[in-house]
Formats: structure tokens, sequence, C-alpha cells
């Protein structure tokens, strides 16, 4: 078994853009979680933020308004619950790693595979978890990373990922390879390296890689998926203002999305093929 230890570090490298003077919070000083009264951004809108590209199985059609895919339908789900129905959600582009950069947020909330982390719970509060992730790699069929059975066969390889991500910090802190890694703007990037042979495998979340490998880079296959490190596991949370009077509201209406079985219908429904890949070790 890995006894692995990740330390999941998170580049807060730039500032989250401002808000204009009309989106100031409409009741800072109300910290009631009435359905549909909170203090959001906006009185009686609930702004829910993403990245641009929205890919999939997270969004569908790059749209995250349409409420399909994993994270557009837990967004509107998560909003329901806090009593804004599908006409009161504005939605938001927020670059992944302003997300969670210090600085004033002009969302309510950012949904966009952010992982929890202690070094991110300094800038920004999180919701509890909604997914918990495992990370994967994928490699070209047929070379010489995909043939991988444990973490000793990636130590020589050049690896990338995304930059700010804990694919990226999995790579640096389990797999520890001898050459340095490469970090990408975006995951397109990282898939285009992949597909030019720049580098030898990439790591994602594993339903990403189960969409890369089935719909964007068919001649790629899922070497494996590492094992969750520590006792808890990675989970994506909602990313709100640090301190924002709406993060409890939040936590509570994931918890009980969790409990009734809506997080999983959710995930059976749009992650369905994310299911046992080999286990690195």
């Amino acid at each position: 078994m890995g006894g692995w230890a990740v330390v999941l570090l998170a580049a807060a490298v730039s500032c989250a853009p401002q808000p204009e003077a009309s989106d100031k919070p409409s009741a800072s000083g109300n910290n009631t979680c009435e359905k549909g009264e909170q203090a959001t951004r906006t009185s009686g809108k609930l702004t829910i933020a993403t990245d641009e590209p929205a890919y999939e199985p997270w969004f569908k059609d790059g749209d995250p308004a349409n409420g399909k895919g994993f994270e557009s339908a837990v967004a509107y789900a998560v909003a329901r619950q806090l009593g804004y129905g599908k006409d009161r959600v504005v939605w938001q582009t927020v670059p992944f790693n302003k997300a969670f950069a210090p600085g004033e947020k002009t969302f309510d909330f950012d949904i966009n595979q952010v992982s929890v982390s202690a070094e991110r719970k300094k800038a920004v509060d999180f919701s509890s978890g909604y997914y918990d992730v495992r990370q994967a790699v994928v490699a070209l069929k047929g070379t010489k990373a995909s043939k991988a059975t444990g973490i000793a066969g990636l130590k020589g390889l050049k690896l990338g990922a995304q930059v700010g991500t804990t694919s990226l910090d999995y790579i640096e802190n389990v797999v520890k390879p001898t050459r340095q890694a490469a970090a990408f703007a975006k995951n397109d990037q990282a898939k285009s390296a992949l597909k030019n042979g720049q580098v030898d495998a990439i790591v994602v979340d594993l339903p990403t890689a189960f969409y890369i490998t089935g719909a964007e880079v068919t001649d790629a296959t899922i070497v494996g998926q590492f094992e969750n490190q520590g006792g808890t596991p990675e989970q994506f949370g909602l990313v709100l203002d640090k301190g924002s009077a709406l993060t409890p509201c939040v936590t509570d209406a994931v918890d009980a999305l969790r409990e009734d079985g809506t997080l999983a219908k959710i995930e059976q429904q749009w992650l369905s093929d994310a299911v046992d890949a080999p286990v690195l070790k």
C-alpha cells in the first residue's frame, strides 16, 4: 500500500477580479440561510462561476447554464437547495487559478473541480466536498508510459499536468519523477503535448481521463489511478469568498444533497464511466 505523503499546494499567483460597485453584497450583515434570502452578490440572484472552456464530463456543450454535465447539475441542485430556481442563477467566467487566489470575489460560489486543501483555505472558503476525487495517468497506446504498472515505472518519464492542480502535485510529490514535470495553463495544452509527443503522459482526475481517452485522444489509454493519499479522500469543494456569510448555507446544501442521495444520482448520470481503473502503487 502506498504511504505517500502529499502536500496539496496551490500557487495563488494572481488577484481575483474586483467586483464592480453594483456587485456589492446586497445584505452583508445578513447571516440567514433562509431560502432565497441569503446575502448574495446581487439581491434575489445566485452568481455561480466556472472557467472557460467548460470541459466534459463536468459540463456539456461548453455551456454551464444548460444544467447538463456533472458540475452544472450539482450547481443547480445546490441553487435549488438554497432557494434559487434556474431563472435566478447567473453564470460568470473566472479562470481556474483566480477562483482560489486571494482577493474579493465577484461570485457567490465557484464550481470548477477545485480540490479542497489547507493551503487554499488560507485565501478562500470551501463548502463540504461534493465529489471524491482520484487522479489518473493517461498515455498514448503502445508507448513505454502505457505499460507502467506502478509509480516506479513513471519515475523516468516526462509527465505533465495543468498548473495549480492537485494533478501536478501528485506528479511532484507522489511520483517524484527524475525529469521536471511540464505545467500547462490549460488541460487542452496538456492534451496537445501528449498527442505531439512533448510529454510521455499526463495526469488528470479520473472522469476527465475517461473522457479524454473515449472522445478526445482516442489513441490514448488510462495507465491507472493513484490511491488516495492519507486518511481523508481528496474532494472537490465549492469555492467562496474568505469569511463569506454564504459558506455555512452552501455547506448545509451540499451535505443535504449528499445525505438524500442526490449527489450519488448526479454522479451516476454524468460520471458513470469513471469506474475502477488499475491502481498504481
